[in-house]
């Protein structure tokens, strides 16, 4: 039975917008400017140097926060989320500055959440299936095992039970974002999403996946073919923090051992890839075996250069 047609409290469908900024570009302020006229949107900049919001040309309507520095998409996602909870929104969807969701994902989203919500408080977190054309189009949604994914397709009318949602194009439920506990800020970047998302599924939170909608998304930077593959790359300083927060999460108690299984299964298989398909080889490996280093030894925050 759909949980819009059983007999339930209302929930607010009442939504706001989180865009993370870095370094943007023209493009990035138009689609931001474009979300304006769906609801309360809050612009957090990581860039390094201070702006304005008139300045780099961004709807008045739109909350403009500039860190002047980098610090990171989770304190950034934090800093968005307390503003959209400061003007009683119900949920928040959040984006990174290359997303362009259509309306249609705009305008459901929160409508999906709130039906499940009706009869279900224990959802944190609602997503669409993302899309990468790079990668071979719509991507499957996951579900932790050990030592391989299980991967699920997006089919069908009913949002999925699942286990991880990435961050850009997902819709969170408010209502138990102090339960949870926000992102995590030492993390900096890379398994942000993932960490909250297994720290919501241990305090009994459910995470839906939604494959009715879509999102096109890209990846990281531009694939390598490696055997006939697509194989999604990043720059050296990513690979420090991919490897530094896989390291400290996988010492993590409440992290589930069927996750912990398969990134350990990952690790040699991804160091071969950087010392012998991306180039400067020796860079990647000597930032993958840094994080590997600095993970072991409970070095958190932002990556600083000796």
């Amino acid at each position: 039975m759909n949980p819009a047609d059983r007999d339930c409290a209302p929930v607010s469908t009442s939504a706001g917008i989180v865009v993370v900024f870095y370094r943007p570009n023209a493009a990035c302020v138009q689609r931001a400017n474009r979300l304006a006229d769906i609801g309360p949107v809050v612009v957090v900049d990581n860039t390094e140097t201070k702006f304005n919001a008139s300045g780099i040309g961004l709807d008045e309507r739109i909350v403009y926060v500039s860190n002047g520095s980098n610090l990171g998409i989770a304190t950034a996602i934090n800093q968005g989320v307390d503003r959209l909870l400061e003007a009683g929104c119900a949920s928040a969807l959040v984006f990174d500055q290359d997303s362009e969701p259509s309306k249609h994902l705009l305008e459901h989203l929160p409508v999906v959440l709130a039906a499940e919500l009706r009869c279900d408080a224990k959802v944190a977190l609602v997503g669409p299936a993302y899309e990468d054309a790079r990668l071979g189009g719509v991507a499957p949604f996951v579900r932790f095992g050990y030592l391989k994914l299980r991967r699920v397709a997006p089919t069908g009318t009913r949002p999925l039970n699942v286990d991880f949602l990435i961050t850009s194009g997902s819709c969170i439920n408010l209502a138990v974002w102090k339960n949870i506990g926000p992102m995590e800020d030492d993390l900096f970047i890379d398994f942000v999403d993932l960490e909250w998302c297994v720290r919501a599924r241990s305090r009994g939170y459910k995470l839906l996946g939604v494959p009715t909608l879509r999102l096109a998304h890209e990846l990281g930077g531009e694939p390598v073919r490696i055997f006939g593959r697509p194989y999604p790359t990043h720059s050296p300083l990513r690979h420090y923090y991919l490897f530094r927060n896989a390291v400290a999460l996988i010492r993590r108690d409440y992290v589930p051992w069927t996750w912990k299984s398969t990134e350990l299964v990952k690790f040699p298989f991804r160091l071969a890839i950087y010392g012998l398909f991306l180039r400067p080889r020796v860079g990647h490996l000597r930032m993958a075996l840094t994080g590997i280093w600095h993970g072991l030894t409970g070095r958190m925050g932002r990556f600083e250069q000796p």
